[in-house]
This record gives structure tokens, C-alpha cells and sequence, in this order.
């Protein structure tokens, strides 16, 4: 599987599409701009992985700044948001079923289970 013609199939900001299954775990794509909503998942880590561009993952009294090629993983049941001053594509992976938006309703609230 190639990445970059992965993301070639899809547009849309915020709303990760899912590439494949490790056990229970989704490995998903998204494109993200912008600022997403303030969230945590209660029961699971988050892992992010930049593929093109930068963002960061702000926490409540700090945050992480992430480039090309870089990682993180953020805690199960701590708050935070991603942020994406321009256009960054970035892997998740995370348990099948996990909400984007975590303990949030919101219009940014994504269709779980979408594959490419």
C-alpha cells in the first residue's frame, strides 16, 4: 500500500478513513486544517504519525509541535485538540469503533469504520 496515493483519494478535513486492521486496531488517514475540538478518549491512547505537513496537539498547559516523519501518542483520558495552521496529513491508529471526537458531540464528529 502506498500512502500518499491513499490520501489522493479523499479531500475532505477531519474525517479519517480507515486503511487497514491490526487486531482490533484501525490504521486511519485524515487530512486536517484548522483547530479541532477540545476532547480526550476515557478508555484509549491516540497515536498520530505526520505524513506531509505540521501540527501540534495542544494540551491544557502545553502542547507538542509535530513535523514530517514525526510521532505522538497521547494518553487515554487526557484533554487535548489537534491543530493544523495549514493542510497536514496524518496517520491514527487507534481501536475500531473510537469516536474523532471522543466525549464531544460536534459537527466535527466523523463517520467511524470509512475505508479507502
Amino acid at each position: 500500500m502506498n500512502l500518499r496515493k491513499k490520501f489522493g483519494l479523499f479531500r475532505d478535513l477531519w474525517s479519517p478513513k480507515v486503511v487497514g486492521e491490526i487486531n482490533d486496531y484501525q490504521v486511519k488517514l485524515a487530512k486536517i486544517e484548522g483547530e479541532f475540538v477540545w476532547h480526550q478518549h476515557d478508555h484509549t491512547d491516540e497515536f498520530f504519525l505526520v505524513v506531509e505537513g505540521s501540527m501540534r496537539i495542544e494540551y491544557e498547559n502545553h502542547h507538542v509541535s509535530l513535523d514530517e516523519g514525526d510521532i505522538h501518542i497521547v494518553p487515554k483520558g487526557i484533554r487535548h485538540r489537534t491543530v493544523a495552521d495549514e493542510e497536514c496529513w496524518i496517520v491514527i491508529i487507534e481501536p475500531r469503533d473510537v469516536v474523532n471526537t471522543g466525549d464531544v458531540d460536534s459537527d466535527l464528529t466523523a463517520e467511524n469504520d470509512v475505508w479507502i
